[in-house]
């Protein structure tokens, strides 16, 4: 019988697991080699889950002492409502892993700690080649219609 997947807030102890998660997220998304994050930026990524002053968060996914996933997720403020919104930021899972549910238990923790927060909504964005994610989105989420516009410095 596989074993139970646990979702919880990360702990500082969980750094020599989370980094391997977080380097495959950014790998992922081409930032990996030359282009890597520089570390001073994972290090301040990982310390503001710690920070009560920061609105950002992180859960894994545990089974049997070993981290499965990752989900990073942030509050702020809109023009819109009164209740802050949720940004689910980050989410990654390894490959072994995948298909197993794990992505969508994270994404669910990110749900119940918003609803907890007061948050009337989660949101997210893909990459438009993510077809693999985007099934699992298409079923826990719905589209929203927007185009993302950026400007980069």
């Amino acid at each position: 019988m596989p074993s139970p997947i646990v979702i919880r807030p990360v702990m500082r102890r969980d750094f020599e697991q989370w980094l391997p998660l977080w380097d495959g997220y950014n790998a992922f998304y081409g930032r990996s080699g030359e282009t890597a994050l520089p570390g001073e930026i994972t290090q301040m990524t990982w310390s503001r889950f710690f920070d009560a002053y920061e609105p950002v968060h992180a859960l894994v996914a545990e089974s049997e002492g070993q981290l499965l996933g990752l989900v990073h997720y942030l509050f702020h403020r809109n023009t819109t409502s009164i209740a802050p919104n949720c940004y689910l930021q980050d989410l990654f899972t390894t490959q072994t892993s995948r298909g197993k549910g794990i992505g969508r238990a994270l994404i669910e923790g990110v749900y119940e700690r918003a609803r907890a927060a007061g948050s009337g909504r989660v949101y997210w964005l893909t990459h438009e080649t993510n077809h693999t994610a985007m099934k699992l989105y298409d079923k826990v989420g719905e589209r929203s219609g927007f185009v993302v516009y950026r400007k980069m410095f």
